[in-house]
């Protein structure tokens, strides 16, 4: 998929946003070695996409997302259930990177929401929004209006994309 998705969005009369999905991230029991594929699997398609891109990689951003978190601490059959809070990664040659960028409320027990689960206090739509107001170049307005309304009390952040 990573490198069919390359093919399309190197060309220029190419798509600019492709979507990939993995499966399997519900790691209810046995997460160690489930993870340890997954992320193996998840390295191999980045690293398939930016050979496949070539010099369009620097032009490019990943952002990876999961649609539900963990829990903190390891239930009986060494996995996780669901949780609350989960985790963002922004790549690519576009990103000023090598930084974690928004709150990190910590793992103490004090710190979990309900005292299980990662506190979620940060808003993937800002995230989003980042993407598509200072990667992409759309509107803040239009994407506020358009893409997600009523999102003006997320502020994109402007830091996250290298200029040109």
């Amino acid at each position: 998929a990573a490198r069919a998705a390359a093919e399309f969005l190197k060309s220029s009369y190419g798509p600019r946003i492709a979507v990939m999905e993995i499966q399997g991230w519900d790691t209810h029991f046995g997460q160690a070695w489930r993870l340890r594929a997954l992320f193996e699997q998840y390295a191999k398609g980045l690293l398939e996409l930016k050979s496949g891109l070539g010099s369009t990689w620097a032009k490019t951003a990943v952002l990876t997302v999961s649609e539900f978190g963990r829990t903190a601490a390891e239930n009986g059959s060494r996995g996780t259930d669901h949780g609350t809070g989960g985790i963002a990664l922004l790549a690519g040659g576009a990103v000023d990177g090598g930084r974690i960028v928004g709150k990190w409320p910590g793992l103490s027990e004090r710190a979990l929401y309900e005292g299980r689960d990662l506190n979620p206090v940060n808003a993937y739509e800002r995230l989003f929004k980042s993407a598509l107001v200072f990667h992409l170049g759309l509107g803040e307005r239009f994407v506020e209006g358009k893409v997600f309304p009523d999102s003006s009390g997320f502020t994109a952040i402007e830091t996250l994309f290298r200029t040109a």
